[in-house]
């Protein structure tokens, strides 16, 4: 397996492993190729993918605020989940943003995603409960769930 920095054009195998991932939640607009590139341009050295077999089978995608460490879009295609994949994702993201100066790292997951519950708790993320998200959209966005 091969970890490496990702590349716009991973971007037709990258969506495509996000759609065969369920209980993921995308939209037409930040997570079109247009705005993806925009996202790695913003965030070239923290966003990776992993090789294995001569395909993408996972990906990560991270930025920061200068402060704050913010994970999306983790994903590992099904016939290779359980074998260090996700792990090994999780931690070189960890290292580049830890590079970066950053020293807290947050994400989202929905919560019926048992699955992604359950690799987060164990990767040592804690839920928190003191918090309410909230989030408004600054235009038209087509909710993309998996």
């Amino acid at each position: 397996m091969n970890i490496r920095t990702m590349n716009i054009s991973d971007y037709d195998s990258v969506y495509a492993l996000w759609m065969s991932c369920r209980n993921m939640g995308f939209n037409n607009v930040d997570d079109s190729h247009d705005g993806i590139k925009r996202f790695l341009e913003r965030n070239p050295s923290t966003c990776f993918v992993a090789e294995q077999n001569g395909e993408i089978a996972g990906v990560i995608m991270s930025g920061n605020d200068g402060r704050r460490g913010y994970i999306y879009h983790m994903s590992v295609a099904e016939k290779y989940r359980r074998c260090g994949i996700g792990t090994k994702l999780v931690n070189t993201c960890i290292s580049a943003l830890k590079n970066e100066g950053i020293s807290k790292v947050a994400l989202l997951v929905f919560k019926y995603n048992e699955v992604g519950n359950a690799f987060w708790e164990n990767q040592g993320f804690t839920l928190r409960n003191d918090i309410a998200y909230r989030n408004k959209a600054l235009c038209e966005l087509v909710r993309i769930d998996t």
